[in-house]
This record gives C-alpha cells, structure tokens and sequence, in this order.
C-alpha cells in the first residue's frame, strides 16, 4: 500500500482547520504552539497541492471559499476520527510502542542520550527512536518533533520544560599545550592564552565563558583567533589536538579527563553550571512512548 499522507501533510491539515475554525492565522498559531508564518506556509502548500484557494482575505477579515468550506468540513471529520482512533489506541496500550522523534543538541546528543538509547530501547523494544543531533532550531508541528532537549529556559511560553540537570562547567586543556604555554592560574591570565569559542547558532554571538570569583557570578567574553560554529564539540577536539583552552560540561569530557588527555584549569573559580530541559508542547496529548522517555531520561541523568 502507497503512503498517501507524510507527518508534514497532516500538520498542515490540523493547522488549516484551526485557521479555520479560529478565523484567525495568528489565533491559530498562538493555539497550536506555533509561529504565525508557520500556518501561512502549511496553509500555502495545502492551496497549492490541491490547486485552489481555501480563503478569501481582506484587510479586516479572512473567511472560507466554497472549496475552503466543503475541504474543512471533510478534514474535520477526518481528524476528529484519528484523534478518536488514537484515543482508544493509548488507552489500552500498556506497553510504549510507535516511532518517537527527538531532537537533541551535540553536547547532550553524544553524551547522554545516546549513550542512554541502549537502555531506552532495552526496556522498551517496542519504540523506535530518530534522534536529530544538532543546534538548530525545530518547529514541533511542522517537522514532526516529539520531543527536544534544549539548553537553558525556552523563550516559547508555550512549550512545558522539564528540567534534566544543572550540568556543571570546567575550563580544559591538554598537558601537551600546558607543557608549552603554562596553566592559567587566574582569570586576568586567560586572554594571554589561545581558547577555542562557541558560536551559537539561536544569536550568532560568542558564548561567554562563566565563572565564579569571590562568591559572585561572572561572564567573560574572549577574543580569540578559534571560533567554532553548529557543533560544541570541534572546541573539545582543538583542545584535545594541543590547540589551546575549552570551557565545557564536565559531562562530556569525562573519559578524555580519565584517560589523561584533558586536565582541568582555574579550578578556583569554577562553580558554575548551565540547565539542559527536556521539551514539548503544553497542549500535546504524550503518548506512552513519550512519557516513557521523559521518565526514563529524568531518572537516568538523576542517578
């Protein structure tokens, strides 16, 4: 049997029928969890897949077509019998089974979740994972996400956060580059050094470095010749390489801090940390598969 239908249809279809049913682009958007423009676009392809307009707008109002109305009213229909069909499906499902979409950053990618998977997939081999592994920003509805972990509060008001951890930071480099350089024993001493820094993708600034001096929180911004974009980690590998210093979680260089090839500088003012979240919308029903990971990961991490 063909597919007739991929995730990014039927996501445009349920943003169609809350423009419809709310009159409303930007309603719909502010209901769903998602941008204004993102609604436009869904709406645009679902017009140009079928070749006809769905709505008339104005400068004061936005109403249906003939065409509009009688395809709202079949898509209704439609989504109000899947949504019954996946009512009676997660109501009997004891057992987390289906396909769970993630997206994770690098940093915690490499370093917990997927190191986690096994596990994961352990206790329930009835889920299938697709993990994406990168910085960039995602649209739940459109692209078909159930879950991202993020760094640091969501701007959006409209997602439910759910902390992982406070990961804590260190300063690191390589006994090779030590051995020529010298180790910082201060923070006047760190411009005098080569360090490798963040770019990130949501600003297109610098991250700063943080410490803790004197019982007082502080943000240092670096100039440096190294500046790394979309993957955190290519600092870890110049650092590793003799290149010169890193801040990161403790969490992702722990093996290469056991095995000797990093040591940890400026521990005096160390202190600080960074909270990574586990993402999703506020008003989508969790399936058990869903449920099932966020529990898995809160008690993962947790222990």
């Amino acid at each position: 049997m063909s597919r007739s239908f991929d995730p990014v249809q039927l996501g445009s279809i349920e943003l169609f029928c809350k423009a419809a049913e709310l009159g409303s682009f930007t309603a719909a958007a502010e209901a769903l969890g998602v941008t204004p423009a993102a609604v436009s676009r869904a709406i645009g392809r679902i017009e140009e897949r079928l070749g006809v307009r769905l709505f008339v707008r104005s400068t004061r109002r936005m109403r249906l077509t003939d065409d509009g109305q009688l395809y709202h009213e079949q898509c209704r229909q439609a989504l109000a019998q899947i949504e019954e069909a996946e009512r009676a499906i997660t109501g009997h499902q004891m057992v987390p089974a289906g396909v769970l979409r993630i997206s994770v950053p690098t940093t915690y990618g490499h370093s917990r979740v997927m190191p986690l998977l096994p596990a994961f997939r352990a206790r329930y081999p009835a889920v299938s994972v697709e993990v994406e592994v990168s910085n960039r920003n995602i649209d739940f509805v459109e692209q078909g996400f159930d879950l991202a972990i993020r760094l640091g509060a969501p701007p959006d008001s409209r997602l439910v956060a759910r902390k992982l951890e406070d990961a804590s930071m260190g300063v690191f480099a390589s006994p090779d580059y030590l051995s020529r350089h010298g180790e910082p024993r201060t923070l006047d001493e760190l411009q005098q050094h080569t360090s490798a820094q963040f770019v990130r993708p949501s600003t297109g600034r610098v991250m700063p470095w943080v410490f803790r001096r004197d019982g007082a929180d502080i943000e240092l911004q670096l100039d440096s010749p190294v500046r790394v974009l979309e993957d955190v980690l290519g600092c870890v590998s110049f650092a590793r390489a003799g290149g010169g210093l890193v801040q990161i979680y403790h969490f992702v260089v722990a093996e290469q801090l056991a095995r000797g090839e990093l040591v940890e500088v400026l521990k005096p003012y160390a202190g600080r940390s960074r909270p990574f979240s586990i993402l999703y919308p506020h008003n989508r029903h969790l399936s058990a598969r869903v449920r099932a990971f966020v529990d898995f990961m809160l008690q993962a991490v947790a222990t």
